[in-house]
Parts: C-alpha cells; structure tokens; sequence
C-alpha cells in the first residue's frame, strides 16, 4: 500500500484525557461546565460592546474580536470531545481531524496576533495620549484587524497542508482532547523532520515576533508611567492594561509549557498545560476584561436592564 491510501485509510481514535467510564463521567460535566461558562461570557462580552455605543473604540473593537476568536476556538475542540466522552465510537476521521488541527493552528495565531494589535493600541493610549485619536483611526484598526486574521489563515495553511503528505500506518489513538500538531507528527509512520522544521522556524517568526511587539510596547508603557508624578495617575494608567497584560501573561504562559520543549520529550502530562491554553484561558478572559473594568460593568448593566425592561413591555 503507498502512502496516499495508508493516509487515507488511516483514521483517529480521540480517546480524551481517560479511558475509565468514572473519569469521562467527570470529564464530561467539567468540560462541558467550561464550555458554557466560556461562550456565555464572550457571547455577553460581544453584546454588551456592540451595543454600548460608548465602547466603539479600537480597545473593544480588539476585544470583542478576541472574543470571536475565544468562542470559535473552543467550539472547534469541546464539542468534539464531550461527545467522545459519552459515545463508544470515538473515530474521527483524518479529513475532520486535519480541519480541526487547521483551526486549532489558526485561531491560536489569531489570539496571539490581536494580543499583540491591543498592546500597540495601549502602547499609544499611554504614551501617546494627546495623538491616539489621530493614530488609532478606524481605518488603521481595520486594516490591523485584516492582517490579523489574513496571516492566522495563511498560517494554518503553511502548517496544515504539509501534514497532508505525513503517512499514518492503520488506526491511531490519540490520548489527547483534539488532534494536536505535537501528537499527530508523533504518531506518523513517515518522515516529519521537514514538518517539524516547518513548524519551528514559522512558529518562532509568527509568535515570537508579536511577542518582542508586546514587550518594548510594555517597556515603553512602564517608562511612561514611571514618569507620572500623581500616584492617583499611574495607578489609572496602569488599570488601563493591567487586563491585557493578565490574559498575555495567561496566555503565553500556557502556550509555552507545551511548545517550547522538543518534539520526542512531547508527552502525557502535557495535556494539562494544553487544556489551560486551550479551554481555561477562553473561559477566563471574559473575567479578566470584565472584572474591574468600570466601562464593562456599564454595558453589562446596560445590557441586562435593557433586555429586562423588554420584557415588562
């Protein structure tokens, strides 16, 4: 049999985190408590922004894409992976684990590229404050926001198709909650050193680059407010990104546990840090942004008590 019919005669088995009924009985609840927990918070944090006229400023036009961004990303895995956690039949195809590794790959490149667009906005907000009407137009936030998403699609295609050439010998199972780029490069049959080189050198380039963004953004940031004489004042200021800097530092933290570490070493415990990355920190942004946030508070407000006095009329 050549490689193109062992790959596609080839198929999954996502057995989750356990294979013992009483943990995917636990599983199950747990993930699927995050779950909702997860789109009820970024859905209200996309309807609350949208509909507070107050809130249309480049800070929450970032947001409420990091939103989108956070609910497609956990849509794409925890639904798959409650329904394999009740069912026997846990197959997933190669086709259908190919497209969820796509998304998986763009999404995360989407987070991390609007992470580093709501830096540069907090960058000029506090360093630049008498200009960042000027420089922040709804025209450079735009474009900003379409070379984000632009780049995330052009890097799950750089990364995805290679994958399309890996032979994989018979059915696989797969401990694990998604097919995940790590785990399938270890389960493949043929030669992946071009994919794992691949992903090495694009991934230091597209991580590392609004990475390095975000950090002389934070060292200017930290300058400008050093600088401020009012205690009151840099207290403001800091409260402006103290958000964004919790969801970065939430964010890479758990990323880098699980990637930046050889490929061989790859192993079970580090789908705790995946599950972080992957279901904790969509679940907990919407906190994050929210919970001192004064401007939120308001629109969530606003937002309940408009949908209440809908309903008394």
């Amino acid at each position: 049999m050549d490689g193109d019919n062992q790959t596609e005669a080839s198929k999954f088995l996502l057995v989750g985190l356990s294979e013992k009924p009483d943990q995917q009985r636990i599983l199950f609840w747990m993930f699927l408590s995050m779950y909702l927990v997860t789109v009820m918070g970024n859905v209200l944090i996309i309807l609350a922004i949208s509909s507070d006229s107050c809130l249309h400023t480049p800070m929450y036009i970032f947001l409420v894409n990091l939103s989108f961004t956070d609910l497609f990303f956990v849509t794409n895995t925890i639904p798959k992976m409650l329904v394999n956690l009740q069912s026997q039949n846990k197959a997933i195809s190669y086709a259908g684990c190919l497209t969820q590794l796509y998304f998986l790959i763009s999404l995360v490149t989407l987070n991390n590229l609007i992470l580093a667009a709501m830096a540069y906005d907090r960058y000029v907000a506090i360093c630049h404050p008498l200009y960042y009407t000027t420089v922040m137009s709804p025209g450079l936030c735009i474009l900003i926001l379409a070379l984000c998403w632009v780049l995330s699609v052009l890097y799950g295609l750089i990364l995805t198709l290679p994958m399309t050439r890996v032979t994989f010998c018979g059915s696989q199972k797969i401990h694990y909650i998604f097919c995940e780029m790590y785990v399938l490069l270890s389960l493949a049959c043929s030669n992946t050193q071009v994919n794992h080189t691949v992903l090495v050198t694009t991934g230091c380039f597209i991580f590392l680059t609004p990475c390095g963004l975000m950090i002389v953004s934070y060292v200017q940031i930290v300058r400008a407010i050093l600088q401020i004489t009012s205690v009151t004042g840099k207290y403001k200021a800091f409260s402006t990104c103290a958000s964004h800097l919790a969801v970065v530092s939430l964010f890479y933290g758990t990323l880098g546990m699980v990637y930046l570490q050889p490929l061989h070493t790859y192993s079970m415990k580090d789908s705790v840090a995946t599950v972080m990355y992957a279901v904790v920190t969509p679940m907990m942004n919407p906190f994050i942004y929210s919970l001192r946030n004064k401007d939120m508070h308001g629109a969530l407000r606003k937002l309940f008590l408009g949908k209440v006095f809908q309903g008394l009329t």
